[in-house]
C-alpha cells in the first residue's frame, strides 16, 4: 500500500456561524486507501467533507492536498485540484436528463469525455439504461449511483462519499458498496463517511470515529470492528 499522503487534515477547526462543528481534527487517507469516518448523526462527519471541498473553510487548521494547502480555495479550484464529492441526499438536477447530470460532472475539464461516460455506464448499467430520463423520476438507488457517477466524470484521485446507503434498501447498500469497492480498485481514493459503520467498515482499510467534533478513535478498519466502544455505540453488539 502506498504510504504518500493525498489528503491530510491537521487541527481543522470549522464552525457554523458562532456553533463550532470540528474541534481540531487530524486525520490522512493514503493513495489507494479506502478511508472511513463513522459517528452518529451532529458528530461533524458532513461537515468535514464540506470542509475539504471548499465549501466550508476552517478557522484553525490546514486541509492540504498531496502536500499542498487547499483550505482556503473556493469549491470549484479544489475540484480542479483533483477531489469530487458525492453529497449527502444526492443532490442531482431532477429536472435533467442523467446524461446531463453527468455532463455537470465533466464541467472542471470543460468537456466531456467518452471514455468518462464510458467508465460510469460500466460501474452502473443501470444509468446507461435510463440515459434520456429525467433524474428526478428514478428511484432513490438509481439517483445515488447518478450522484457517484457524476462524481466520477471529474476525474477524480479522491472521491468524497457523503452517506451513500442512506434511505436504500439492504440489496441496494451492497450493490453500492461493492461499486465504490470496484472504483477504488480502478485507482480512486475514497474518503467515505457512512452511518452504516458494519458495511464501511467491511470495505475501509482505516476508520476514524467522530464524537461531536473530535476524532475518539483511529485504526484499521478490522480493529475497529472488533472494539467493544465501537460495537456497542455503531454496530449493534451489546
Amino acid at each position: 500500500m502506498n504510504n504518500e499522503k493525498m489528503l491530510e487534515l491537521v487541527d481543522v477547526h470549522s464552525y457554523y456561524g458562532h456553533i463550532q462543528a470540528l474541534k481540531g481534527i487530524s486525520l490522512d487517507v493514503n493513495r489507494g486507501e479506502i478511508v472511513t469516518l463513522i459517528g452518529s448523526n451532529g458528530a461533524g462527519k458532513s461537515t468535514t467533507l464540506r470542509t475539504i471541498s471548499g465549501l466550508l473553510s476552517p478557522k484553525r487548521g490546514e486541509v492540504r492536498m498531496l502536500g499542498k494547502k487547499i483550505s482556503g480555495l473556493p469549491p470549484h479550484r479544489v475540484a480542479e485540484m483533483g477531489i469530487a464529492q458525492s453529497p449527502e441526499g444526492r443532490r442531482i438536477f431532477p429536472r435533467m436528463t442523467v446524461l446531463e447530470n453527468l455532463q455537470m460532472g465533466a464541467f472542471v475539464h470543460g468537456k466531456v469525455d467518452q471514455n468518462d461516460l464510458a467508465r460510469v455506464f460500466d460501474l452502473f448499467p443501470r444509468l446507461k439504461e435510463r440515459v434520456g430520463q429525467n433524474a428526478g423520476t428514478m428511484s432513490g438507488g438509481e439517483q445515488q449511483m447518478l450522484a457517484i457517477g457524476r462524481a466520477l466524470m471529474a476525474r477524480p484521485d479522491v472521491l468524497l462519499l457523503d452517506e451513500p446507503s442512506m434511505g436504500l434498501a439492504p440489496i441496494l447498500v451492497e450493490q453500492i458498496f461493492s461499486i465504490v469497492k470496484d472504483i477504488n480498485q480502478q485507482g480512486t481514493t475514497v474518503l467515505l463517511v457512512e452511518q452504516n459503520a458494519l458495511m464501511a467498515l467491511a470495505i475501509a482499510r482505516r476508520g476514524y470515529v467522530l464524537q461531536t467534533g473530535n476524532i475518539v478513535l483511529a485504526d484499521d478498519a478490522k480493529a475497529l470492528m472488533k472494539n467493544e466502544t465501537v460495537q456497542k455505540a455503531y454496530l449493534g453488539g451489546e
